[in-house]
């Protein structure tokens, strides 16, 4: 079957939809353009029956439209604060938890029971691990989704995690590359400018990306950012740059695998050069997947950019071969038709949300929690004579990258299973004067005040409150829900855990430590306050 000029460049773009069963439109662009693959996100995920169903489905179409190799199905399970998989399978640790842990042994473990439950579910390739060093305490987007703030725990940590999710049969992404951690802005909102040299950039920002590709690495992501010392045109982000993929990555850092971008839809490319244009001009850069991840009518208009641009030769023959050559490599090692059920009922496997991967999680968990501040506070003792009141935020927030769905903070009902006389009181993102008088006088009732935190940056009276709360007869303990910067500059009296994110079983181990049932062994992965990393 000869193929059509809309199949060559279909093939280069990766496209996502709502809801859990293929519409129509998605079934169109798979028989029409042979789309190359599917990006999932919450919106798409059910229990493990309904994913499986849904992948299955996907694949079907494919094969029926004479696909020789299955679809890429890609989703951004980092897992900690950005995961999409819910009901019925693991919640493993993100990165930084990993990286208080700081054991290759526990990131390789993660990765490949990560790799094994998305590829269960018909899942072949994931969109991390996140490889950006957090070097800069501001960044609102990174933050705890990178595994430090030390280039070398980030390569030796990234790398492990990649591999295993490799030997688990799933295909490891990169990102961003070359670096989004020393930023300040959200690329889902605007463009982000990295101002460093290039010395700086390959003694920080590039190590664990070539450590990682010197191990084998098979897909790198672009990031929406403008590196001044390599691409000098202003405002070119990294995904359209051709000094970037192609002189710097290809080039200087020898990489021959596949380039896919981050999704064009997001600010920093929708709101400059446009989603549809930015398409064509990120292959023509230099890579090899595009990403469309939302909207119909971006992702054909985007394709029939690309068409466009091939026509008019903007984008050559022998680029589109040697990105053909480089996807076609990359489906021979991950995808085969033997894995999916074409003729038979699929079948969830047991591995999924199982027993053993339940308690390899929480043993890092375990592993990750941190103590910072007055050491002499804990443990606590739980007795009827003590009184506790748990603090908590009400508001989530975070990122775009981060799904509201596993927003549910559940600290205050995990300290009553432990201490039963404990009350919860919530407490207000923004805290007038009054208000945290009220706050005070009710916590001077108490023996032991537990805050739970979430960001006090982005709170500033919420860290009053704790100051506060130090003044008085009362003994304080700050668990750091997801931002271990938190817990820097406590005041003296006080301690703080630090948990790297709110899952259960972070939350658990934390609450285990407070109580003295386990030992405190994380390790900071970033400078906090006055306390450097460990």
């Amino acid at each position: 079957m000869e193929t059509t000029i809309k199949q060559k460049v279909g093939q280069f773009f990766v496209i996502g939809f709502d809801g859990k069963i293929v519409p129509d439109a998605v079934r169109e662009l798979i028989q029409d353009y042979h789309v190359g693959g599917i990006i999932l996100f919450v919106r798409n995920i059910g229990t493990p029956e309904e994913v499986l169903a849904l992948t299955t489905d996907l694949q079907r179409e494919a094969k029926r439209a004479g696909y020789t190799h299955p679809l890429l199905i890609g989703i951004d399970q980092e897992n900690g604060v950005v995961r999409r998989m819910g009901e019925g399978t693991t919640v493993f640790p993100g990165a930084m938890a990993l990286g208080a842990a700081d054991s290759v042994t526990h990131a390789y473990d993660i990765g490949l029971a990560t790799g094994k439950e998305l590829l269960a579910l018909g899942i072949n390739w994931n969109l991390a691990p996140v490889l950006d060093v957090n070097v800069n305490p501001a960044n609102p987007v990174i933050g705890v989704r990178s595994f430090g703030e030390s280039p070398e725990k980030v390569a030796n940590l990234g790398k492990a995690m990649m591999q295993g999710m490799q030997a688990a049969g799933v295909i490891a992404t990169l990102k961003h590359f070359p670096g989004h951690g020393d930023t300040a802005v959200d690329s889902h909102l605007a463009l982000p400018t990295v101002d460093h040299s290039m010395e700086r950039l390959e003694q920080v920002e590039l190590k664990p990306f070539r450590a990682c590709m010197e191990a084998g690495a098979d897909m790198v992501m672009t990031a929406h950012i403008h590196f001044p010392a390599v691409e000098p045109d202003a405002g070119k982000p990294a995904t359209l740059s051709k000094r970037v993929i192609d002189g710097l990555l290809r080039e200087r850092l020898n990489y021959q695998g596949v380039v896919t971008t981050d999704c064009m839809e997001m600010h920093a490319i929708s709101k400059s050069i446009g989603t549809e244009k930015g398409s064509a001009a990120a292959l023509q850069a230099g890579a090899d997947i595009v990403m469309i991840s939302h909207t119909l009518k971006l992702q054909t208009g985007g394709l029939d950019e690309a068409i466009r641009a091939v026509e008019a030769k903007e984008w050559s023959e022998e680029a589109l071969q040697a990105a053909a050559g480089r996807l076609q490599a990359l489906k021979d090692k991950f995808l085969n038709w033997e894995q999916i059920a074409l003729d038979t009922d699929p079948v969830v496997p047991d591995i999924v949300g199982s027993a053993q991967h339940y308690d390899l999680a929480e043993r890092v968990y375990r592993d990750s929690a941190t103590q910072i501040g007055n050491p002499d506070v804990l443990p606590l003792v739980n007795s009827d004579q003590q009184k506790v009141l748990v603090m908590e935020p009400s508001n989530v927030g975070g990122s775009p990258a981060e799904d509201k769905t596993h927003g549910n903070i559940q600290l205050g009902t995990l300290i009553q299973a432990t201490c039963a006389q404990a009350e919860v009181q919530f407490l207000p993102d923004d805290i007038s004067a009054p208000a945290m008088d009220d706050l005070i006088q009710l916590a001077q009732a108490y023996d032991t005040v537990i805050v739970g935190t979430l960001d006090l940056a982005a709170h500033p009276d919420q860290r009053v409150f704790i100051e506060r709360l130090a003044d008085l007869d009362v003994t304080v303990v700050v668990v750091a829900m997801r931002s271990p910067y938190d817990a820097g500059d406590l005041p003296a009296q006080v301690t703080g855990i630090c948990t790297y994110e709110f899952s259960e079983q972070a939350l658990q181990a934390a609450i285990d430590a407070i109580w003295g049932k386990v030992q405190i062994a994380g390790k900071l992965p970033v400078t906090v306050g006055k306390q450097s990393i460990q």
